[in-house]
């Protein structure tokens, strides 16, 4: 099979298409001929040697895809070859066939097309269980940072569906609006003082939650946003991972710092995370409540090309491979 693989670590120009070993089904899992695979900032990291695959994964790229069922490993039922699917990955997606344990598999939303849903379980995924983790409870204040990514696009949704309040960051007043148009009570440009400007929305009280994917850079304005009992959520180090926490200010609040990666969880509790997504998340897809990010879609061919595109500052939602 043809796959995306890398010698070193390095830049885009470290990416290449070459034949590889088709992986077999392993009892309990389910093969999947891949038709489109979901381009994250994880992705990023791993080629630049940063964020290595767990264990006995597969070192191919790629955390999520979509296809069809072609082979099903001893013990897995409720699954015909033929069907249509999508998968939540430690690794192994830019390629045209993966493994993946069958609990961490479920059918794609009604009337989504499966190039659609390629970019929609990882992201989906991460917002669910982080805000499940944290207790995130209707009536809430809530505020992601980088609200036009496939991320942050998806979590004012979500959050907003689930009886938020939202507030978002962004770099331009076209994103801020796109923000808005999402169902952001709250824009503010990062460029300004965004921490007045939380203060300002929420009367001087601050957010309940906050999901962050900066890291460093924003753990101290992060922290001085959280209202009483506030919790911030860490899922990404965009911003570096060394910064200072005035535990004074911590305390004072009687808030929660925490941070979670999804790649890593075991595969029981990542089967559990997909079997909550399709319940709670796949009906408000198909009602409309909750409409996919826009998508900026290449063949396995340019996948340097879509590297260059997550990272460049104008791009929008979510970056997708197809084969």
């Amino acid at each position: 099979m043809r796959a995306v693989i890398t010698t070193e670590a390095g830049g885009p120009e470290v990416l290449t298409l070459d034949d590889v070993p088709t992986p077999e089904p392993k009892p309990g899992q389910l093969l999947i001929a891949v038709v489109a695979a979901g381009v994250n900032r994880a992705d990023i990291l791993q080629r630049q040697g940063h964020y290595p695959p767990p264990p006995g994964e597969s070192d191919i790229i790629g955390l999520e895809v979509s296809g069809y069922v072609s082979a099903i490993g001893a013990g897995v039922t409720g699954w015909r070859v033929g069907e249509r699917c999508v998968a939540l990955l430690a690794g192994g997606g830019y390629a045209e066939y993966v493994a993946v344990n069958a609990g961490q598999v479920t059918r794609p939303p009604e009337g989504i097309d499966l190039v659609e849903a390629a970019g929609i379980l990882e992201v989906a995924a991460t917002v669910v269980s982080n805000l499940d983790a944290v207790r995130f409870k209707a009536g809430e204040t809530f505020l992601v940072h980088g609200g036009t990514g496939g991320i942050g696009m998806f979590a004012i949704q979500y959050a907003k569906a689930r009886g938020a309040t939202v507030l978002t960051t962004a770099g331009t007043p076209e994103k801020l609006d796109l923000c808005r148009t999402l169902g952001a009570d709250t824009a503010l440009d990062y460029h300004d003082d965004w921490v007045d400007g939380v203060k300002e929305a929420t009367g001087g009280r601050g957010v309940d939650v906050i999901l962050d994917n900066m890291g460093a850079k924003y753990l101290t304005p992060n922290v001085r946003s959280l209202a009483r009992l506030g919790r911030l959520v860490v899922i990404g180090l965009q911003g570096g991972v060394k910064g200072e926490l005035n535990l004074n200010t911590l305390l004072g609040k009687c808030a929660t710092v925490t941070a979670t990666s999804l790649r890593f969880r075991p595969a029981d509790e990542k089967a559990a995370i997909v079997s909550r997504v399709s319940d709670e998340v796949w009906p408000l897809i198909a009602s409309g409540r909750i409409a996919i990010a826009h998508q900026t879609r290449f063949p396995v061919d340019d996948v340097r090309a879509a590297h260059q595109q997550l990272t460049g500052g104008n791009h929008v939602g979510k970056v997708v491979l197809t084969f």
